[in-house]
């Protein structure tokens, strides 16, 4: 139901909820502009609640804060609901014409009372029962999430959770309520959009049905598309170690600084044959191509993104690329033409011309609705449609809404007597992702220079850190150093670092662990160990 993992809502809803959940985000960090809206609607009477392991900025805005231990989210959730459940406060009418497997959600989340649920996520039952009531008794509630949700080898259940909470108090299918994942990236919503996935077409058309098969086969005037689904990027890189996989086309993507394990990561791409990568900076990634293909920045070519609320904008050109640089979808359109496939695309309009006539979502936004208006949001099935504030008004996209209970497991990794911490990992205001465009900003790199990591006080205190000291962190897959920043931002047992800094490549410490169903690793939670440097 949520498989795109699009917003149910509008950003614009932000300004109109009664009680936001946030959980698994650093909102006022990584989506600012959000933060805000919560931060005004709290200003005027909204109320807030987050689960999360840190003392996020946001937190000291909260109604409640719930700091559960790491990879406990879907403990957390079914106690809310065994809660919401036991005391009636569900949404029946909800739950009785819009639903289905009520009765297999209620006899799992039976199993977690709120008691159960302190000793698995470490979060006071009273606390628990608190969130719970205040959730289910507000009229406009709005989830937020991010990665801090979907990192985990439970991502897929720490989402299903959050809709099963949602729908369990019929806070979906209206204005200011739903399930909102905020994305991590500008464009990471367009492309799952557009196919950049291993299993779909665009607009999430699966590559094994055969009628999809069939319809871009005609569209495209080819045979034999392949219906076996691909490889994830997880997949990618085990493949190219073994020797399975033998070329890698990188496009606008840093597995050397953004993946898990980089030890792993450097072994496999260079065991590839063959490996090109298309970007704006000679990126970590970019130093190991055979061959590199400049590419034009997003203020060099005309083009859309789809953001995190579904929302599809028109982006011009405002000055030309440098040197031979040159906007992705020529250096495509060029390499298919020079493989026997001639590309004969126009322009970026032509492109969405034919994503128009493949794509039932965007059927209606076209490259002149775009040039008169600030954006339209999928679905948009023809050109008189107005697009879609928020989905699932009167039934849900399958009919009804089934709730899908998930049981706890705990994360792949977990402390132990040798590595004796819990390793997370998030980002921080001044600089983004893997750094290859903030780290060339002076005055980013002027608030934010160098990797540091966050410690506890009486953490620091047992291992004899203070501030600004050099520490070594040890992971079962390596060793790095930085210095430490003592906090109470963290609970104890628990640091905190990024992975923008390539000098201190956090990344190396993580676990490549997976989600089985959509194989996201486990950056959020692995085990360590931390010696302070003589």
């Amino acid at each position: 139901m949520f498989g795109s993992g699009a917003m149910t809502n509008s950003i614009n809803d932000f300004d109109d909820a009664d009680l936001f959940l946030v959980t698994g985000s650093n909102t006022t960090e990584q989506h600012p502009l959000i933060g805000s809206r919560i931060i005004n609607a709290k200003q005027r009477g909204a109320q807030l609640l987050i689960i999360d392991p840190r003392e996020i900025p946001l937190a000291k805005f909260a109604d409640l804060h719930l700091r559960h231990n790491i990879g406990t989210d879907v403990a957390v959730l079914n106690g809310m609901m065994n809660v919401i459940i036991e005391e009636g406060l569900y949404d029946k009418d909800f739950v009785e014409t819009r639903t289905e497997g009520f009765e297999q959600l209620k006899e799992v989340v039976s199993k977690y009372p709120p008691k159960v649920v302190e000793k698995i996520s470490g979060v006071p039952a009273a606390d628990i029962k608190k969130a719970a009531r205040m959730y289910a008794k507000a009229n406009k509630a709005m989830i937020a999430y991010a990665m801090g949700i979907t990192q985990h080898t439970t991502g897929v259940d720490n989402v299903k959770s959050c809709a099963n909470l949602a729908m369990l108090t019929g806070h979906m299918g209206r204005a200011a309520v739903g399930v909102n994942p905020l994305r991590g990236q500008n464009n990471v919503q367009g492309a799952c959009d557009m196919g950049g996935l291993p299993n779909v077409y665009s607009a999430y058309q699966p590559v094994i049905n055969a009628d999809a098969k069939k319809k871009f086969e005609e569209a495209w005037k080819v045979e034999g598309l392949d219906d076996k689904v691909g490889l994830t990027i997880t997949d990618m890189m085990s493949a190219a170690q073994k020797g399975e996989l033998k070329a890698l086309y990188v496009m606008g993507e840093n597995p050397m600084m953004s993946d898990p394990d980089t030890t792993h990561i450097d072994q496999a791409l260079s065991n590839l044959d063959f490996l090109v990568v298309q970007d704006i900076f000679l990126t970590e990634t970019a130093q190991k191509a055979d061959v590199v293909l400049p590419a034009a920045s997003f203020a060099e070519k005309d083009g859309t993104y789809s953001n995190t609320e579904r929302r599809v904008q028109l982006a011009q050109k405002a000055i030309s690329p440098p040197g031979e640089a040159r906007p992705d979808w020529q250096i495509i359109c060029e390499i298919s033409k020079l493989c026997g496939y001639p590309m004969d695309y126009k322009s970026p309009a032509d492109v969405l011309k034919e994503i128009n006539s493949l794509t039932p979502s965007y059927a209606g936004i076209t490259y002149e609705r775009l040039l008169t208006n600030h954006g339209l949001q999928w679905p948009c099935p023809n050109e008189e449609h107005p697009g879609t504030a928020f989905l699932h008004k009167d039934k849900f996209t399958k009919g009804l809404g089934t709730f899908m209970p998930c049981e706890f497991k705990p994360p792949a990794e977990m402390p132990d007597e040798e590595y004796n911490f819990m390793l997370t990992t998030g980002r921080i205001y001044y600089q983004f992702h893997t750094g290859t465009m903030t780290r060339r900003v002076s005055i980013l790199e002027r608030e934010a220079p160098e990797a540091l990591v966050e410690i506890n006080p009486d953490d620091a205190k047992k291992l004899g850190i203070r501030n600004n000291d050099q520490v070594e962190l040890t992971s079962r897959r390596g060793s790095i150093k930085m210095k430490a920043e003592i906090t109470q931002r963290v609970p104890q047992n628990v640091v905190f670092s990024t992975f923008h800094f390539n000098e201190a490549c956090v990344n190396i410490l993580t676990n490549p662990a997976f989600d089985p169903v959509a194989k996201i690793p486990e950056y959020k939670g692995c085990a360590v160990k931390i010696r302070r440097c003589a």
